[in-house]
């Protein structure tokens, strides 16, 4: 937009608009560009196309997830549209990101019904009427062979294997198969079918999102796509990223007690990061945060608890943020057992002379998914019977009525004992 004059008011902003969308943001490539592709969206009021692909292969949001989606959010706040692209075609390949082998392909019925999983999530961080779903089968489906190799010329090998996992893959002998090659090809081509502005991804996804803009420019679309990247969230352990397989996450679709309680875990160093890339709190008010953490004014504990019920308020509603606040502090703050505890009823037949060994009792009340992890469970003092710690996984227990079995900070059972 070089040689327009800009009116006091579309300078200003322009520059907030900046300030909004740079926030948090771990890179921005290139960032001139994003300045003028704002700028150009404020003087001429079309608003920019912002993209974001899915794949669908994992469908369970978590609290890392949202840190892309917060950012999505905040652009169609500005004013913008969102393109979210689910990778129907794409994702029977599957995105190899990170992995050292070869993905297994998905079905077709896999991923219509994570797809169908995703929109439901969506809808509790993104406006919907500024939002529009793509399917890459569309466009990719469509393509004829000459098309595929017109697109495979529009990149070296050489280049492919600049991408870490493949040259690490490449010299460990391990295989490559070359239809995995075509994975950020089709991302990239997606951005050239919908002529996006600006793709978003995590820092994990550079390579594949720098590719939608080096394809924009091969196949002539005008002023190649910017690439905003966000940090990756660590997840409750503080050190490795949040993922559902590490068990270190918060899912947005978990109950309201379980989002506050495992909240509450996050590590103090971590805090503030959660509150930037992960909710709606202005910079003003994080700065305050900050502030008030490091002077001694605000217990890291209290911050936490005011994260732990934003959280519960963003995916289940103001009343349930309430309800998972008096419950926590309830049962963790004053030692108390909470007053909705779910009973279960355990069969006579689960019973040898009255009596059942403490890992088949956990287990056959769900609250174990295995044999392993309810022996490491009480290896590590997480579970208690009526309050007492179990710490000898060969104990065997005679249930009663009423008994109260723990695990963790989180679950609690109440027994009872039913006839065969």
């Amino acid at each position: 937009m070089t040689g327009i004059e800009l009116t006091d008011a579309q300078r200003q902003e322009v520059e907030r608009q900046l300030q909004i969308i740079k926030r948090g943001a771990a890179e921005i490539i290139p960032e001139d560009a994003l300045k003028q592709k704002i700028t150009r969206a404020i003087v001429t009021g079309k608003p920019l196309k912002v993209k974001l692909g899915l794949d669908p292969s994992a469908p369970d949001i978590h609290i890392g997830h949202t840190v892309v989606l917060q950012k999505l959010r905040q652009f169609q706040e500005l004013g913008h549209e969102v393109q979210l692209i689910i990778g129907d075609f794409t994702g029977r390949i599957g995105d190899p990101t990170g992995k050292s082998e070869t993905r297994k392909q998905l079905t077709e019925e896999d991923v219509q019904h994570n797809a169908q999983t995703y929109q439901t999530q969506l809808s509790k961080i993104l406006d919907f009427t500024k939002t529009t779903f793509y399917y890459n089968s569309s466009w990719l489906g469509e393509l004829k062979f000459d098309d595929v190799l017109k697109l495979a010329g529009k990149v070296t090998v050489a280049r492919m294997l600049e991408r870490d996992d493949f040259a690490k893959r490449y010299a460990a002998n391990q295989p490559i198969h070359v239809h995995e090659f075509f994975y950020p090809l089709m991302q990239g081509y997606d951005s050239v079918s919908l002529e996006t502005d600006i793709e978003l991804g995590g820092t994990d996804q550079t390579f594949n999102i720098l590719m939608g803009r080096t394809l924009q420019g091969a196949y002539e679309v005008k002023d190649g796509q910017v690439a905003i990247l966000m940090p990756l969230l660590e997840g409750l352990d503080g050190t490795q990223k949040m993922s559902k397989s590490l068990k270190n996450y918060i899912g947005i679709d978990e109950n309201a007690n379980e989002i506050f309680g495992k909240t509450m875990s996050i590590p103090d160093s971590l805090m503030l990061k959660y509150y930037e890339l992960t909710t709606a709190i202005s910079s003003e008010a994080l700065q305050e945060l900050k502030e008030g953490l490091e002077a001694g004014s605000v217990h890291p504990r209290d911050a936490k608890m005011k994260l732990a019920k934003e959280y519960v308020r963003m995916y289940h509603g103001a009343e349930q943020a309430q309800e998972a606040e008096q419950h926590f502090i309830t049962v963790f703050q004053k030692r108390a057992l909470p007053d909705d505890i779910e009973e279960m009823q355990i069969s006579e037949e689960l019973l040898e002379a009255g009596q059942i060994a403490i890992i088949k009792l956990l287990v056959s009340m769900g609250l174990q998914a295995s044999n392993a992890e309810a022996r490491r469970s009480i290896e590590q003092g997480a579970v208690k019977i009526n309050e007492t710690k179990m710490t000898n996984i060969h104990e065997t227990l005679q249930p009663q009525d009423g008994d109260i079995v723990q695990v963790g900070k989180r679950k609690f059972v109440k027994i009872k004992r039913v006839s065969p």
